[in-house]
């Protein structure tokens, strides 16, 4: 599935995937809020996509189960004005490397539904530090015919749920980046994002100066897949023991009670309210309970609770 924005050498997949939008459908969706279209599993582009991630998932994609897929409308004003940006650096890094070489393809990511939601909604607000690989402040995508990085990514939710994006991603001029490099930005204006190997990429690299202008958000796959999927350190429900202490959430709030006024603890319940109710994702409720709390007190108290994982 790739993209050359101007019309020309499209991948066959890519031009069957653009043919069949029009039978898109428009049911309430039931995992997310208004901007996204679900795609019906009738239709061909439905088949197309679910296909690709099974395909690109080996052995596991036949344990892989893809639940829904759902387009983005970009119904909003500003969703509209980052669709219209990718489309303006498109022509841009076109020119730039003499009229050719514009090289977009697809690409999947990887998160929890929150911060799938939070990017479809708002952009990408963050890159991600890779300290172990070595790699800086960026964002990664895996190539549409090898997704296994980005389900290893992905967050189980409470419905037992994963989700992925698929994005189109400016590529350009592609450089090498080594594992060790700490390299957080083009080496030089000649370049436009990065990969693991240039022959055969398992990671796009787009740097955080370039993530709201070379990546755009297109469909959402809800899916449910193997728990034992290798690799799977950011899966809520992965199946070892966890690696730090952790309380239910409302356990939480009561142990804090004996620690902290009325009033503080009134706080915390509402922050913890506003999550349930999608107002605020989990990040944000652990940073404001972390800011509310102290990390010191937050730590006595979970650590006296047990030696399981901590989840709101």
């Amino acid at each position: 599935m790739e993209d050359t924005i101007s019309g020309t050498n499209q991948d066959d997949q890519e031009q069957s995937i653009s043919d069949c939008e029009s039978g898109i459908s428009n049911p309430e969706s039931q995992y997310w809020g208004d901007g996204l279209i679900k795609v019906d599993e009738g239709n061909r582009l439905h088949h197309l996509i679910k296909n690709r991630l099974i395909s690109g998932l080996g052995s596991q994609g036949a344990h892989t189960r893809v639940e829904a897929i759902h387009r983005n409308a970009y119904s909003s004003y500003t969703r509209r004005a980052r669709f219209h940006s990718f489309q303006i650096y498109s022509q841009a890094i076109e020119k730039k490397n003499g009229g050719s070489n514009v090289n977009v393809k697809y690409g999947w990511y990887g998160g929890s539904k929150d911060e799938i939601s939070e990017i479809i909604s708002h952009g990408f607000g963050h890159c991600r530090s890779f300290e172990k690989d070595g790699f800086g402040c960026c964002v990664f995508l895996s190539p549409d015919d090898s997704p296994t990085e980005s389900v290893k990514s992905s967050v189980i939710d409470e419905n037992g749920l994963r989700h992925l994006l698929l994005c189109r991603v400016i590529l350009g001029k592609m450089e090498l980046v080594h594992p060790g490099s700490g390299q957080s930005h083009p080496s030089s204006e000649e370049f436009d994002s990065g990969v693991d190997n240039l022959l055969s990429p398992k990671k796009y690299i787009v740097w955080s100066t370039h993530m709201n202008t070379h990546i755009l958000p297109e469909y959402v796959i809800s899916f449910r897949a193997p728990f034992h999927l290798e690799g799977c350190e950011r899966i809520q429900d992965c199946p070892k023991k966890p690696t730090s202490p952790w309380m239910p959430f409302p356990t939480l709030i009561s142990a804090l009670s004996k620690f902290l006024p009325p009033q503080t603890i009134k706080l915390i319940a509402k922050h913890h309210s506003h999550f349930r109710g999608h107002k605020i994702s989990r990040h944000e409720l652990i940073r404001e309970v972390r800011q509310i709390a102290g990390d010191k007190l937050l730590t006595m108290v979970i650590k006296s609770f047990g030696d399981k994982g901590m989840v709101p």
